[in-house]
């Protein structure tokens, strides 16, 4: 019954433990905070300057001149509106121009950053690397974004933010211009064809005119040309439509189909205007061409190119004028709200954390140690070599602290 009281250890125990081997704890423990201490002053500081920026709202990045432009096609506008450029700038593309490589060289190399980095192989892909570490872009609560740049110069790390944003807003406007650019080549060939299909269109009608002496046709025959000069608009329109959608979403996109289907039915209504023998009989208004007189037929071709053509032209013109002006655009793509300036605290290291945490590290390691060893010592025998060495090095220990072996 005693042998059993003695094994038995209580809390006091543990404190007669931790009390036997407070020189051992101390002077370890003080010797950890010393050398934390000095390796946390001797870490440079490093500050965080920040630059917060914002997208334009849509109503100022200018939507309005294609629309005015189009009129009441607002589909097409608000399409050629994305494809010129004049949609708003996506907070994706502004953090994807801020991490990508051409941006970061730039910054790179004005900056002078492989210096300051310090490697020793000046590999360019390191240099990055530890660049893409120290700079962070996310949107904030209020819908703007926040550029962070730590450096070990504060001067240094707010004129990086400053630059990045004005090179975000630059290079954004350059991606948009030469889509613009390309935009506007497109457009003119199809505008120039346009041009010269009208002036032979009307040439061809002036020489009719002047062969025949024909200035007018019925109504009927008019409705017909008419009908087919809007269906044949419409076909353009939709041509041009799926070319957007082609370049947007790819020819396997479901948008695409849909358009695509609904060309070849435009088509295959044209070919009913022009051919189709059926449509006199079901219609008291529109006359298939080839049941016309030969003179009238002739007219009515020269008359409907005239007419496509101006319809034509009617869309093509103002997209054009738009794609021209987006061009030679360059209003900024973001708006700097705060600037960043040097800042006056430090960012890193956090010294209070560094001592701390390598202080309550060796104090979880030292601690269970001390119980072990007290442990080892009052063993009496060993069941295999290995705790007859450990019990060897704790007797060291206790012996070079000048620990008692008190009975407890």
């Amino acid at each position: 019954m005693n042998e059993t009281t003695e094994n038995k250890a209580n809390f006091s125990d543990y404190l007669y433990v931790l009390y036997k081997w407070k020189k051992f704890l101390l002077i370890n423990l003080i010797v950890v905070i010393i050398l934390s201490t000095t390796y946390a002053f001797l870490i440079p500081l490093e500050y965080k300057a920040t630059a917060t920026f914002m997208i334009p709202p849509e109503s100022q990045s200018g939507f309005g001149g294609l629309t005015s432009l189009l009129g009441g096609k607002s589909s097409l506008a608000s399409m050629g509106s994305r494809i010129f450029g004049t949609a708003s700038t996506s907070e994706d593309v502004l953090l994807g121009i801020i991490n990508s490589r051409s941006a970061l060289t730039k910054v790179i190399n004005k900056f002078k950053l492989i210096d300051y980095y310090e490697i020793s192989d000046n590999n360019f892909d390191k240099v990055l690397k530890a660049f893409r570490n120290d700079i962070s872009a996310e949107p904030n609560e209020f819908g703007m974004i926040d550029f962070n740049v730590v450096n070990k110069d504060p001067d240094v790390s707010a004129a990086i933010a400053n630059y990045m944003v004005e090179l975000v807003d630059s290079l954004n406007i350059k991606f948009n211009v030469e889509r613009a650019k390309n935009n506007r080549e497109f457009i003119e060939k199809r505008y120039l064809q346009n041009m010269t299909d009208l002036k032979i269109a009307e040439d061809s009608l002036y020489k009719f005119q002047r062969k025949y002496g024909i200035v007018a046709v019925p109504e009927q025959l008019e409705v017909t040309v008419k009908a087919a000069a809007e269906i044949e608009a419409l076909l353009f329109k939709k041509e041009i439509e799926a070319y957007f959608i082609e370049q947007t979403y790819g020819v396997n996109s479901i948008q695409y189909a849909g358009v695509k289907a609904e060309i070849e039915l435009l088509k295959k209504k044209v070919q009913d205007l022009k051919n189709s023998s059926e449509l006199s009989s079901s219609s008291n208004i529109l006359y298939p061409f080839k049941e016309m007189p030969d003179i009238a037929i002739d007219y009515l071709r020269a008359f409907r190119e005239v007419t496509i053509q101006e319809s034509i032209l009617e869309i093509v013109l103002p997209m054009y004028e738009q794609a021209k002006v987006e061009e030679q655009k360059s209003i900024p793509t973001v708006i700097s709200i705060d600037q960043a300036v040097p800042p006056q605290l430090k960012y890193s290291p956090k010294r209070s954390i560094i001592i701390l945490g390598l202080f309550l590290l060796f104090s979880f390691f030292f601690i269970p140690f001390v119980f072990i060893a007290e442990s080892s010592l009052k063993r009496i025998s060993h069941s295999n070599p290995l705790q007859t060495k450990f019990a060897n090095f704790s007797k060291r220990v206790a012996k070079f602290y000048r620990i008692k072996q008190l009975e407890v």
